[in-house]
């Protein structure tokens, strides 16, 4: 299962708030690390979202191109 840029940034927001309520330093910084490494999969979700669109809307175009010359 594909997971979705949401689901990345609810995690990214707990482990900022787990970072935030930590009282050892060393914990805060895993969490912190945490945060940081959802973020970057929540962007790279994205990525891939907006390049599977453009994808589609580019393969519709030719489909209707293709569709024109043949009428």
């Amino acid at each position: 299962m594909a997971q979705t840029y949401e689901f990345y940034a609810a995690r990214a927001d707990e482990a900022r708030k787990a970072a935030d309520a930590a009282t050892l330093d060393n914990v805060r910084d895993r969490e912190l690390r945490a945060a940081k490494s959802w973020e970057e999969l929540a962007e790279h979700a994205r990525g891939v979202a907006e390049a599977r669109v453009k994808v589609e809307r580019e393969k519709r175009e030719a489909r209707e191109a293709a569709g024109a010359l043949e009428a």
